[in-house]
């Protein structure tokens, strides 16, 4: 059986149950390969740690050697040159500059209609209000391993331009020449990617090396002022330990979807998008929920029948025999209820009235609604943001949107009168917390 079952109750202790990243193991062959790269037993945490100081301490040199270490490349610059960046756009099949182009497209109207307004009112005394500013300078980390993702480069860029940042840069691996031939240093559609977005620059940086990089600044990367993006382990850690220095969009953990259907679902689609997220890698979560045993039955023999067609087989293998899983719930009413303690980044409601279990959806990055509005939609094209909250933040954190690159200057500009009537009040509270200076500021203005 590839996709395994659960009760509620076995689910809730196991497959649904939240381990916090500093408590997962860290495989042996993990902690082997860091312990040959380093010459001492580390920690991925130290690792990280290690490659984050070096960088802020010796800028460019610490970034060239921790990319030929790391990635086995060596560089003779870091930035990609624009005619570069152009010419692999270019150079990409026509089809698929088409649907950049309308995934771009459908991206770009969706975050133009998110409201970032500026605010000032006098209806307390004056003038109070909130002024919206875009940060100045954005980082995205685009991940450019065994399957790169061009489509991250447009969902972070692009909200940032519409935010209206001032300059917006891309770091992602480099790769050595064989992979994409000597003109592609990167993958050729990620770089397009970044054009067709708007990217102002892209740097070839990969790991907690690039990390570094955009939180301190070298000579050749500039620092700036928030990064996002998703990426492996050691850039989760690195985005935790330079937090405070730059903003960070959030801490990804591995990509999760959780299905809700019910006996009405087209087994063939369930196991279809089960198999889409199982793919991404072998640490993915791939759920069911159903209170239908028939349907249950149906997606595995779906999900026999499509694996061997699958080129990524063995990813989706792992994925499958790991975090992944099916519960058969009570009913519908239950499968939500888990659903809405598990948070998940992805929640799809496969049931034959989707729009009537919407008010029940508490806790989720994105929720799609009936069988046509599946999952890899929202990957790639139907415009809203797949940056989305894992492990099972989706609690407290929402999905990236234009709100994420802008901040808010509080204004305050009260008439004598109104500051007057407040300064009295303002010193007692002053007063009740032992602040003695504050009281006494307040205290010259009141009447």
């Amino acid at each position: 059986m590839l996709l395994r079952r659960y009760t509620p109750a076995e689910a809730q202790d196991t497959l649904l149950r939240r381990v916090p990243i500093h408590e997962r193991p860290v495989p042996q062959s993990l902690l082997d390969a860091l312990a040959r790269t380093f010459g001492e037993p580390l920690t991925p945490d130290q690792a990280v740690a290690r490659i984050v100081a070096d960088v802020r301490a010796r800028g460019d040199a610490a970034l060239h050697a921790w990319t030929e270490r790391l990635d086995g490349v060596r560089l003779a610059q870091f930035r990609v040159p624009e005619a570069q960046i152009e010419a692999a756009a270019q150079a990409l099949p026509r089809a698929v500059r088409d649907a950049l182009a309308l995934a771009a497209s459908r991206i770009r109207a969706f975050h133009q209609r998110q409201p970032v307004t500026s605010w000032l009112t006098q209806d307390l005394g004056g003038t109070l209000g909130l002024l919206a500013r875009p940060l100045v300078r954005v980082g995205v980390y685009a991940p450019g391993g065994s399957a790169p993702l061009p489509s991250t480069v447009l969902m972070a860029v692009i909200p940032a331009r519409v935010a209206g940042v001032e300059q917006v840069v891309v770091v992602t691996p480099p790769r050595p020449v064989e992979v994409y031939g000597a003109s592609w240093p990167a993958h050729p559609a990620l770089l397009a990617a970044a054009h067709l977005a708007g990217a102002h620059a892209v740097y070839l940086a990969g790991g907690a090396q690039a990390i570094a990089a955009l939180a301190y600044g070298t000579e050749s990367i500039p620092q700036v002022d928030k990064i996002v993006g998703p990426g492996n382990l050691f850039v989760t850690l690195a985005k935790k330990q330079v937090y405070g220095v730059v903003g960070i969009d959030g801490l990804a953990g591995p990509t999760e979807t959780l299905i809700i259907a019910d006996a009405t679902a087209n087994p063939a689609w369930v196991a279809a998008d089960l198999l889409a997220q199982a793919e991404h890698d072998p640490l993915a979560a791939a759920i069911l929920l159903t209170p239908s045993d028939a349907l249950l039955d149906a997606v595995e023999a779906a999900l026999q029948e499509q694996l061997p067609r699958r080129a990524r087989q063995e990813v989706i293998r792992a994925a499958l025999a790991g975090r992944s899983g099916a519960v058969r719930t009570r009913d519908l009413v239950q499968a939500l209820e888990l659903a809405n303690a598990y948070a998940p980044e992805h929640l799809a409601l496969a049931v034959a009235d989707p729009w009537r279990w919407l008010p029940h959806v508490r806790h989720a990055g994105c929720v799609f609604l009936g069988e046509h509005s599946y999952e890899v939609l929202g990957d790639y094209i139907a415009g809203t943001n797949h940056v989305l909250p894992t492990d099972g933040s989706a609690r407290y954190a929402s999905g990236l949107t234009v709100l994420d690159f802008v901040k808010w200057v509080g204004v305050v500009a009260l008439d004598p009168d109104t500051a007057q009537a407040l300064s009295g009040p303002a010193a007692t509270l002053a007063e009740a917390e032992a602040l003695d200076a504050h009281a006494a500021a307040a205290r010259w203005r009141a009447p």
